[in-house]
């Protein structure tokens, strides 16, 4: 597996170590994060998220699977009667297969309607947007924290969307919202965060062709432009140990301040079709310790691409 290695904040702060520290350390909890599921009735895509689910279940037993979003392919510009039947298929294999609790994130491709014009909506619609993923899960807003052995989960809603398109951002309600969520945090309890599209990452310089102009650019529907004031935040709260995501169906770490952001490929590989680049459709795998450090990998479940 590919992984960058990005450094800042020199003797200030810096990338917390993974090996175990005098003395030992208890692993607390077990993640499965699984991200860009793109499920679908085509392409074998919900044989292949089953299987992923019985390899996590029978060779590495987690006690939480966190899905960075993108569960179904797909709703921006998709009508209603078929996001209803790949909610449906998503729903049944969560339940027949994993039998952990789940944690999700709202991806860009779990948006319906963003594309009026296909998916054939007016915005008025009582599932419009974010409301049908929400009215799934019971949220009251597409953002929450939790408390979980001894570790303070939060899932971001990483995605604005517009009229047809998207992008990573998060508004101010939301980010006044993240600050006094980390400030009621105690210092010594360790923090991850998770969302869809990445914050900072390595692999968004290679998820569209972005140096064809003869420089680096890299889009806010690839990396969030709020990546700026997110670390700055983060930086204020030293507890703040992880930023899972997925969006790119790239593997990457950077290690920045002392966070570790982790991209973490696609169940779905190329959608289905395949390896992603050089990577294949996997999961990862992550333990977090008692002293607030963690070890990760990314796992291939051995998928191959099926005739349609």
């Amino acid at each position: 597996m590919a992984a960058a290695f990005l450094a800042g904040g020199g003797a200030i702060r810096t990338a917390r170590a993974e090996s175990p520290p005098p003395g030992g350390r208890k692993r607390l909890l077990r993640i499965a994060h699984l991200s860009d599921i793109h499920v679908q009735p085509e392409l074998h895509a919900a044989e292949g998220m089953a299987a992923c689910l019985r390899h996590a279940r029978e060779h590495h037993r987690p006690d939480l699977v966190v899905n960075t979003g993108d569960a179904i392919f797909d709703s921006i510009g998709t009508e209603e009667a078929r996001v209803r039947k790949l909610w449906e298929l998503s729903k049944k294999i969560w339940k027949d297969e994993c039998s952990v609790p789940v944690e999700h994130a709202i991806g860009n491709h779990d948006i319906w309607g963003i594309n009026k014009k296909k998916s054939k909506t007016t915005g008025t619609e009582p599932l419009y947007g974010k409301k049908w993923i929400m009215s799934l899960h019971g949220w009251e807003r597409p953002y929450r924290s939790f408390d979980r052995a001894g570790w303070h989960f939060i899932a971001l809603d990483t995605v604005s969307h517009e009229e047809t398109s998207y992008r990573g951002h998060i508004d101010d309600e939301q980010f006044e919202w993240l600050g006094q969520d980390l400030d009621k945090v105690d210092p010594k309890t360790p923090v991850l965060v998770f969302g869809h599209i990445p914050i900072l990452s390595a692999a968004a310089f290679f998820k569209r062709p972005s140096e064809k102009d003869g420089d680096w650019n890299v889009p806010a529907a690839v990396m969030s432009i709020d990546a700026r004031r997110l670390k700055s935040l983060f930086f204020k709260h030293p507890n703040v140990r992880l930023c899972l995501s997925g969006h790119l169906h790239l593997v990457d770490r950077v290690d920045y301040l002392g966070v570790s952001y982790l991209c973490g490929g696609a169940v779905s590989g190329n959608w289905w079709k395949g390896d992603n680049q050089e990577f294949p459709p996997g999961y990862g795998i992550i333990d977090l310790y008692t002293d607030g450090t963690f070890e990760n990998k990314y796992v291939s479940y051995g998928w191959k691409a099926q005739a349609s």
